[in-house]
């Protein structure tokens, strides 16, 4: 059987090395070097037929195959029939001639380093993310007293009407005081809202108007606490004076009274912030029918196809007397264009998917930014900002409550009824508007004798109401192109 064995472990035909091989006339199991040649000696890739030369019967274990600690006969020193000793199928340990599986000791050495290496990299990364997380988280301002003086009215609010829509007011502070001095006067740090726009994030976030409200409009402010305790009386007044008066409460309780719809949320961005975001998306791109020189606004332009840098993006929204007609409205137009032009170069440029180009932008939006309780946190902004980002931009919408010259000042702005109603119940109710540029809008209205495309929400009328068509534009309107 020992032959049989040895015969199995190289190829039969092939010469025995010196004579000694199974074939040599040996008998089995009467030659001890022949036993250890055969089985202690061999390792892998050895032959059977090759003559022990390099070994001696008193050191079976120099084979490159032996197990470690084999003693001699071990292995060898049953029966010649016992076939179970010399099988192949014998596991490492036994004396088959199959070296054990173990792993050299440079290897494991190597592996232990490179699972600390790693180990120490996720840690590394897992503390700097930590630390940018609540860098960033650090850097939002709560607004607790609006809440607090909203709770005390909470019963005279507006109900929400769609379940998953939101409205969140976006203040534009113009306070001048620390560093926004350098824009203004500043008036003992008070503060008026030179922007306000409500933004309506539909249901099924599958689109968002921005609506806004002018600073000029005559609106019923309610009587409201000021910061130092003491409150104000109901007046018809300017819109922004409530947010001087009563600060952001104030405003959102007659931003309610006035259009029905609940505020949900609120965020007031202040100057340098507005800067900062603009930079941290390497500009925006907008074009100038006439050069612009504007010492108030900090502003000097030629004309055409130009990339504001975050002060020329400011002083190009603030500007009112040096471009075009000089009126509020057409201020709130080039505002609301910038910030299409802004969220398209935001999602055109991946900046939204790309850590690091996001996080300055989350940075300069963060340090801009003072939040309701329910947005004041990163988690709870990314979650919005999550929300909107597969809305397309032509379905990011921007428009102006239809407003006209109010009849006792021309100075000052009065809403256009029945279309700013009409308007306000269908952001109320999550029903979709329409938005074209202005120019588009008045041929229209010539065409249906100056009547709006539509007239929806008409008691008795049959049939599903057509969407309502307002003077405003999309994000993806390309500036130069109007």
């Amino acid at each position: 059987m020992d032959a049989n064995v040895s015969e199995s472990a190289g190829p039969p035909d092939e010469p025995a090395a010196g004579g000694d091989g199974p074939h040599s006339g040996g008998t089995p199991g009467s030659d001890s070097e022949s036993h250890s040649g055969s089985h202690s000696g061999e390792g892998p890739g050895s032959r059977s037929g090759e003559a022990p030369e390099n070994h001696s019967p008193q050191d079976p274990g120099d084979g490159p195959g032996s197990a470690p600690g084999d003693s001699p006969g071990d292995g060898s020193a049953g029966s010649p029939g016992d076939e179970s000793a010399e099988s192949p199928g014998d596991g490492p340990g036994k004396d088959s001639g199959i070296a054990p599986m173990t792993v050299p000791h440079h290897r494991r050495r190597w592996l232990r380093w490179t699972a600390l290496g790693a180990s120490f990299v996720v840690l590394v990364a897992a503390g700097v993310g930590w630390w940018l997380y609540r860098k960033l988280d650090g850097n939002i301002r709560t607004d607790t007293s609006a809440a607090a003086e909203l709770k005390v009215y909470e019963r005279e609010r507006p109900v929400p009407i769609v379940r998953n829509a939101e409205n969140i007011l976006l203040i534009g502070s113009d306070s001048r005081a620390g560093e926004n001095r350098k824009y203004g006067r500043d008036d003992g740090g008070s503060q008026r809202s030179d922007t306000t726009i409500l933004l309506h994030l539909a249901a099924d976030r599958k689109s968002a108007t921005a609506m806004s409200l002018p600073r000029d409009l005559m609106v019923n402010i309610p009587a409201c606490h000021q910061p130092d305790g003491t409150a104000t009386k109901k007046q018809f007044a300017q819109f922004n004076w409530a947010f001087e008066m009563g600060g952001t409460a104030c405003t959102i309780r007659t931003v309610e009274k006035l259009t029905g719809i609940r505020i949900d949320h609120h965020m007031v961005v202040d100057f340098n912030g507005f800067k900062d975001m603009v930079d941290a998306v390497d500009g925006v791109e907008v074009c100038l029918k006439q050069p612009v020189d504007d010492p108030d606004a900090h502003l000097k332009l030629p004309s055409g196809r130009q990339t504001l840098d975050g002060e020329q993006a400011l002083g190009y929204v603030r500007a009112r007397k040096s471009i075009g007609n000089g009126s509020d409205t057409e201020r709130m137009d080039r505002q609301q264009q910038f910030l299409g032009a802004l969220v398209n170069k935001a999602q055109s440029d991946g900046v939204l998917l790309n850590p690091a180009r996001l996080y300055p932008v989350l940075d300069a939006a963060t340090k801009a930014l003072t939040t309701d309780p329910g947005l004041d946190s990163l988690k709870d902004l990314y979650d919005l900002v999550r929300g909107m980002r597969d809305i397309p931009t032509d379905k990011v919408q921007f428009l102006t409550v239809p407003r006209q010259p109010y009849t006792a000042n021309r100075n000052r702005d009065e809403l256009v009824q029945p279309d700013a109603k009409r308007l306000f119940k269908r952001l109320r109710s999550d029903d979709p508007v329409a938005v074209v540029p202005a120019d588009q809008l008045a041929r229209d209205n010539e065409k249906n004798n100056g009547k709006n495309n539509a007239a929806p929400d008409t008691p008795g009328a049959s049939g599903p109401s057509p969407t309502p068509t307002y003077s405003g534009n999309n994000a993806a309107t390309d500036l130069c192109e109007q």
